[in-house]
């Protein structure tokens, strides 16, 4: 992936990357991917459809909710851990901007573990690099 396709923001939380295909491929070659890594897609939201509903209009954009167990049970079966659990599951977001072009988001889970220790660390931080490893299958040029 070129360095000029991806673009972290200024406070380094989340990470945008120029997708080589359309809107719709992406979210295929994205779907494809995940099911590849033996992730599980707990919702799709649509929130260009479900802003059209309130009378409102959006270009294209749908959140990924993403969830491996082996990842999530570490944290979730313990009470002290819990209190992160906001954070889950894992979300990757597929939208189109006014230039026409499709793009690849997520919050740079990365960032965040490095402030915690132990077993939330461990697991924000292996969640986090088998999310970039989908974006980058998803995002490569064939």
């Amino acid at each position: 992936m070129k360095e000029e396709e991806k673009h972290i923001s200024k406070n380094d939380m989340f990470i945008e990357n120029l997708s080589p295909t359309d809107f719709n491929s992406t979210i295929d070659r994205l779907s494809k991917e995940i099911a590849n890594k033996s992730w599980t897609v707990s919702n799709i939201s649509d929130l260009q459809g479900t802003l059209y509903k309130h009378g409102k209009e959006v270009l294209p954009i749908k959140v990924f909710s993403l969830c491996h167990p082996n990842h999530s049970s570490k944290i979730l079966e313990r009470d002290s851990e819990r209190i992160i659990s906001s954070l889950m599951p894992c979300r990757i977001s597929i939208y189109e901007k006014y230039d026409g072009k499709t793009y690849v988001s997520r919050m740079n889970s990365l960032i965040i573990a490095s402030s915690f220790g132990g077993i939330i660390k461990e697991v924000m931080t292996d969640s986090a690099n088998e999310v970039e490893e989908i974006i980058e299958k998803t995002l490569r040029v064939d």
